[in-house]
């Protein structure tokens, strides 16, 4: 904070591929991960390794110009590390983007989904960023989930999409975080379809799991970039090069849909105090 003028109050976290997110603020502070102290360092193609202050529809934001992946082998506490970061700035809100699979017959590579609620698998057998003592200064031991995808955000999300005439592109879904990194195999994917999932990846669930717990407002969305295979005759495999070319072709809308969903919502902490010391 004594670098940068900037008290942000919402956070942006950009996935494979949605770096440009942050290309869009204005009066930039920028700061490579590798001169913060305690970040991790960013790996995966697609990820810049870049902590972007700003300005973004006389909003003050921050962006992470990549996020940091269990499978790259950090801990999930290192993951995780910059939501806490951000709550101890003033953060109120958190999005979160992020690269993912189809398992759904409704989405095509190139929609958008937004994320109406997830299933943790890593979590589920007990990597939890929230394992190890409780701070009781960031939240409650035992924390609901129930409501972490904020519901106002989710309706004001898809009026926008209508708005934009872009509605065809967009709708909720459950999302699946599996660890990675290698592709599902079709035997997994035919389970994840049969459990509810619509769409799969290898982030975000963290990241959310901890925003919650420290009382962070929270938004996510995928950006639909291959489907999934589920059928041992489907002779088609994904690539991360794919992913990336489809963030690419998607990345102005998404940018958009973000810029119109911050300019639009309401701040409940306008004098942007922090209350955990």
């Amino acid at each position: 904070m004594s670098h940068t003028k900037h008290r942000p109050i919402v956070a942006i976290i950009c996935g494979s591929g949605l770096g440009m997110l942050a290309d869009t603020l204005k009066c930039q502070d920028s700061f490579d991960y590798s001169d913060i102290p305690g970040f991790p360092q960013s790996t995966v193609q697609g990820h810049a390794g870049r902590l972007v202050f700003g300005e973004l529809k006389g909003k003050s934001c921050v962006c992470m110009q990549g996020r940091f992946h269990m499978y790259e082998g950090h801990s999930l506490l290192k993951t995780t590390f910059p939501i806490r970061v951000f709550k101890l700035m003033g953060v109120e809100t958190l999005i979160v983007t992020n690269a993912a699979g189809s398992l759904a017959d409704s989405l095509r590579p190139g929609d958008i989904m937004i994320i109406k609620d997830h299933i943790n698998f890593p979590g589920l057998v007990g990597l939890n960023p929230l394992c190890g003592p409780n701070d009781e200064k960031f939240g409650p031991r035992f924390p609901a989930m129930s409501g972490c995808y904020d519901k106002g955000l989710r309706s004001l999300m898809m009026e926008l999409a209508k708005q934009m005439g872009v509605s065809s592109l967009v709708q909720e879904g459950v999302y699946a975080m599996v660890g990675g990194p290698n592709f599902e195999t079709i035997a997994e994917a035919k389970l994840l379809h049969r459990l509810g999932v619509d769409a799969v990846g290898m982030s975000t669930a963290p990241e959310v799991v901890v925003a919650t717990h420290c009382g962070l407002r929270v938004f996510g969305l995928s950006l639909i970039t291959n489907k999934v295979v589920k059928s041992y005759e489907d002779s088609e495999s994904v690539n991360h090069e794919g992913v990336l070319e489809v963030g690419r072709l998607r990345s102005q809308t998404v940018q958009q849909l973000v810029t119109e969903l911050i300019s639009r919502m309401e701040i409940n902490n306008n004098e942007n105090t922090n209350n955990v010391s």
